[in-house]
Formats: C-alpha cells, structure tokens, sequence
C-alpha cells in the first residue's frame, strides 16, 4: 500500500464551491486535504440572500428534541469542513474515511507554512458580477466572535 500524499489547498480568495467539490475529489481518490486560509474563502451570491440561507441552516430546531436538530457550527474552519462533507458520501464506508483525511485550518500552521499550496481555477473576487461575501464575514454576522 503506498503512502497517503498530503494535498494543501489555500482558500484564500477562492470560490468555495469550487475549491470544495475539488478537495472531495481528491479525498476520494485517496489523498489526504489540507485547506489553509479558510476564513478567507468566499461564496459568491448575493450578501443578503447568502445570509438569510445560513441563518435559516443555523437556527433550525426540531420542536419534540432540539437535540436531535441539525449542527451548524459558526466557527469558519467548521463552516467549511461542513460543507465540503456535503459533498462526500459521508454516510458510506468510503466517505467516512475520505472525511476523516480532511483538515481545515483559519490561518497557515506553522507545518504547512513551507508547503507549496495547489492553485485552482477560479474567478477573482473582483470579477464576480453578482457580488461575494468571505466566510470569515459571514461566520461574524451569524454570531461568531474569535476569543484572543
């Protein structure tokens, strides 16, 4: 069996999407992912309408046990660790272990700090018509406050 290749994504200024389905291949595949920078990432979209979707996400409760409820968390690196599970088979086997090779950082640790990140596709933040708003942003808008 050869050894498991580590891939470092940087998100900084990326479409999430995009960088998302990108990581779940290459976790599918058999690659373990590393995404730097991930409050940085942005979702592009209208600010207002991004923010009404995730509040919704967050805030939904089950009436008879709310413990039961879907989690959402509002910590960035969560945020994207989540919705990059969206799109693996993580109920499966196979998802199941292709998520638990998926590490998501805010910032760049000091191990990956040397390590040659993987540039993908994507359009500018600037060259998007319909506008964006940056994980960390919208992280902060739904009640996250980072403790120094």
């Amino acid at each position: 069996m050869q050894a498991e290749k580590t891939i470092v994504y940087d998100a900084n200024g990326k479409v999430l999407g995009r960088l998302a389905s990108v990581v779940a291949k290459s976790l599918l595949s058999g690659s373990t992912a590393v995404i730097v920078n991930s409050e940085k990432a942005i979702i592009s979209g209208d600010k207002k309408m991004i923010l009404q979707r995730y509040k919704t996400r967050v805030d939904l409760k089950e009436k008879a046990n709310p413990e039961h409820s879907p989690y959402w968390s509002r910590r960035p690196d969560f945020l994207v660790k989540r919705i990059v599970r969206g799109m693996l088979p993580y109920r499966m086997p196979r998802g199941k272990d292709a998520y638990r090779r998926l590490k998501v950082y805010m910032g760049v640790p000091e191990e990956f700090s040397k390590a040659k990140p993987i540039e993908i596709e994507s359009k500018s933040p600037k060259d998007l018509y319909v506008g964006y708003v940056t994980i960390a942003e919208l992280s902060r808008l739904l009640g996250y406050e980072r403790s120094k």
